[in-house]
């Protein structure tokens, strides 16, 4: 997850996440939306992150995180340990996304995913252009992007189809409203909640 103090798309996850529940954030950053999340409501939460400074900053918040490297899967995790798996912003960084999935719902009785939405008129605009985007929520330039895939809101409504996953609610915002029409084309974040079919 993103440093940032305050992103849009916490309070939309948070409301997706009952109380006194268990809770598994894959690819938790620094612990933002963890610490975030426990200022809301009491939960049992807990994050899993690569990066060592990372890592160090949710110990030093206090918060439960093991360090480890999402694209190995979850084998850590027996089936529905968790109430809630958040993988906020981060499938776009993982190369095995369809093995990420099918582990993210295993784990979780229900799963809340984000992502940024490529298909937002800005971006097609961009690449008609002739340029990859570049916005506020794709922040990077083409040869520094931690992103290696791209896909918009139609793509993971797809792939959750061919995955048999259940798609239980969405949220498409941009710039912290939500949008209703044309999702896929004004929403530049996606927030889907998910389980297995």
């Amino acid at each position: 997850m993103s440093n940032q103090n305050k992103r849009a798309d916490f309070a939309a996850i948070s409301n997706w996440i009952a109380p006194n529940t268990q809770v598994l954030d894959l690819g938790c950053g620094d612990g933002s939306f963890l610490e975030f999340l426990q200022k809301q409501k009491p939960v049992h939460s807990y994050g899993v992150e690569i990066d060592d400074s990372r890592v160090l900053s949710c110990v030093q918040k206090g918060l439960n995180v093991i360090q480890q490297d999402l694209e190995g899967g979850l084998a850590l995790f027996e089936d529905n340990s968790f109430d809630t798996v958040v993988l906020s912003q981060t499938l776009q960084t993982i190369h095995q996304t369809e093995k990420i999935l099918r582990e993210v719902v295993r784990v979780g009785k229900e799963s809340v995913i984000s992502f940024p939405n490529f298909g937002h008129w800005s971006h097609r605009l961009a690449v008609g252009l002739g340029r990859m985007p570049v916005s506020k929520s794709l922040p990077y330039q083409w040869y520094n992007t931690p992103n290696v895939r791209v896909l918009t809101v139609t793509d993971f409504e797809k792939l959750a189809s061919n995955l048999g996953l259940k798609i239980l609610d969405q949220c498409i915002l941009h710039e912290g409203r939500q949008v209703t029409l044309m999702p896929n084309l004004f929403g530049s974040l996606a927030l889907f909640r998910i389980r297995r079919a």
